[in-house]
């Protein structure tokens, strides 16, 4: 291989705690905006097969809701929207 001039004395320290904190921040988007699209999913399986498209257009703003709030606490995560999607879920089961 080429050598670019670098040797491993050159190279900074890796900073394991901001790794860390990165992979939490990753992995607690990825569980909401997961939760987050399945609710809105069921929305538009309540509004297309059900036909109750106010229903869905107010399980959508729901999850837009529950997202922001699972985003900004993370005790949360993805609880917050899982709530319209259980929502959504027996409306559609219930419609």
């Amino acid at each position: 291989m080429a050598h670019h001039g670098h040797s491993a004395a050159d190279a900074p320290q890796m900073d394991y705690q901001e790794h860390d904190r990165t992979y939490r921040g990753f992995v607690h988007i990825a569980e909401v905006t997961t939760a987050a699209c399945l609710a809105i999913v069921a929305a538009l399986a309540v509004g297309g097969t059900k036909h109750a498209w106010g229903t869905a257009v107010v399980g959508t703003l729901l999850t837009l809701v529950g997202t922001g709030v699972g985003i900004a606490a993370p005790s949360l995560s993805w609880r917050a929207p899982a709530v319209p999607l259980v929502l959504m879920l027996l409306a559609l089961l219930l419609m």
